[in-house]
C-alpha cells in the first residue's frame, strides 16, 4: 500500500499529527509525501483514515495497490522496515537491562511500560528482526516470579 500525498506548511498542526499516525503505523518514507506498508484490511482503512484526514487539511492524498518491479527492490523495502523496528527493540533492551538494578517497585513499574511499548512496536512490525525476541525475553525476565526462579 502507498499514500501519495501533500499537505499546507500551514497550519503545521495537521502536518505534524500526520506524520505522527505515519510514524505510529510503521511506514517506509519512499519519498517526499511518499510512504508505503504491507498491503492488508488493515493498513489499508488506516491509510484511508489518513487520506481522508488530509483532505480535511486542505492537502491532496492518494491511497495506491502497487507492487515492487524486482525481487531485490521488495526485499530493500522490508529490511528498511526492519531495520527501524531493529532499533526499536533495541532500546528496549537496553531500557530492560537498565531496569534489571531497580527496586522491586520501580522494576515493576518498568516492566509495565516496557510490555506497553513492545506491544506498540508488535503493532508496526511487519517484518521481525531478530531483536524482537531478545527484547521481548529482557523484558520478560524483569518479571518478579521470573526473577525469583533466575536467583534460586
Amino acid at each position: 500500500m502507498l499514500l501519495s500525498y501533500r499537505m499546507p506548511r500551514e497550519p503545521s498542526t495537521p502536518r505534524i499529527t500526520v506524520w505522527r499516525k505515519l510514524k505510529r503505523l510503521g511506514v517506509a518514507q519512499l519519498g517526499d509525501g511518499l510512504v508505503a506498508l504491507p498491503a492488508d484490511a488493515r493498513t489499508r482503512e488506516h491509510l484511508d483514515w489518513i487520506a481522508d484526514e488530509i483532505l480535511a487539511a486542505g492537502g491532496t492524498a492518494g491511497v495506491w495497490l502497487a507492487q515492487p518491479t524486482s525481487l531485490a527492490q521488495e526485499r530493500r523495502l522490508a529490511q528498511t522496515m526492519a531495520a527501524a523496528r531493529a532499533a526499536e527493540y533495541r532500546a528496549v533492551l537496553t531500557e530492560a537491562e537498565q531496569a534489571r538494578s531497580l527496586g522491586e517497585a520501580e522494576r515493576r513499574r518498568a516492566l509495565r511500560t516496557l510490555r506497553a511499548e513492545l506491544r506498540r512496536i508488535h503493532r508496526r512490525d511487519y517484518f521481525p528482526p531478530p531483536e524482537r525476541d531478545t527484547a521481548q525475553a529482557a523484558v520478560d525476565a524483569l518479571h518478579p516470579d521470573h526473577h525469583t526462579e533466575e536467583t534460586a
